[in-house]
């Protein structure tokens, strides 16, 4: 699998994480995903987890499949970064309309396009509400409109309680429309770097000095690809994704030729 969510066709395998680098809220995360499989072949019910961040669905890709049952991940739209893990009985993944299998709720909010909302700005929104960032998914941003994917149970609150996102007023919907807005925007950074070590990148992407980087990175601020790198000496390659916690969510794009100076040039993109 690879490290974004996937569609419900796609079955399990076993995770690149070992069990060691798991922490003890981790493994009790793995053993009731575990416990979810079994449940579903023994009564032959379907079982869901609320939505998942990039680390724990790598963590949850250590959950095989057993005879007559399917796991995966599914967000409500192919794709999604955060998505549900699934046990289904695999007969019922042929059947049409199997999407309202998921206990997943798209909601489209509408609002004046002179307004400019953000993706954090809908987040805030919601929790503001009382919501856990589980019952959340991938909130797409478009002109004027929103599309929240919604934990199931959370979905009707949502629909009657949210009317304002900061001073905009919304008007909301249940569904989606044909065509989804695009999942992200992007600021492009370019300059140089003088290694490709993580202290070193994380200092170009967030402006802060190497020596502040490096303790951000031992901190245990900094993941890369969902998983937590302490070590400042860490190679960073192309495509990865790195967090910086206070700073925002990257990913490393074209490391170019090294300069007369032996500095690399490095072209980043900053999700919005």
């Amino acid at each position: 699998w690879a490290t974004c969510s996937m569609s419900w066709k796609t079955m399990a395998s076993t995770s690149d994480l070992p069990l060691s680098s798991l922490t003890a809220e981790e493994r009790r995360f793995l053993e009731r995903a575990r416990e979810m499989v079994e449940s579903c072949a023994d009564r032959g019910t379907p079982r869901f987890t609320a939505f998942l961040d990039e680390r724990q669905q790598r963590i949850a890709r250590s959950v095989g499949s057993v005879p007559g049952v399917e796991c995966g991940f599914f967000g409500g739209y192919d794709g999604a970064e955060r998505a549900l893990f699934y046990a289904v009985p695999d007969y019922l993944l042929s059947a049409d309309g199997e999407e309202n299998l998921f206990p997943i709720v798209p909601v489209t909010a509408a609002y004046p396009e002179r307004f400019s909302l953000e993706h954090r700005d809908f987040l805030g929104a919601l929790m503001n509400l009382g919501l856990r960032r589980e019952a959340i998914g991938d909130i797409l941003i478009g002109s004027g409109v929103a599309v929240l994917f919604l934990w199931e149970p959370v979905a009707e609150l949502v629909l009657t309680e949210l009317t304002r996102v900061g001073r905009v007023g919304i008007r909301l919907t249940r569904g989606k429309p044909s065509e989804l807005p695009s999942a992200h925007s992007f600021e492009t950074i370019t300059g140089t770097v003088s290694s490709m070590r993580l202290d070193c990148v994380v200092s170009f992407l967030t402006r802060e000095s190497r020596d502040d980087s490096a303790r951000l990175v031992r901190s245990g601020l900094v993941t890369v690809n969902a998983a937590v790198v302490e070590s400042p000496s860490a190679k960073v390659s192309e495509g990865d994704k790195i967090s910086v916690r206070g700073h925002g969510k990257f990913i490393v794009g074209k490391i170019g030729a090294p300069t007369k100076k032996d500095r690399l040039h490095l072209t980043c993109q900053k999700y919005r």
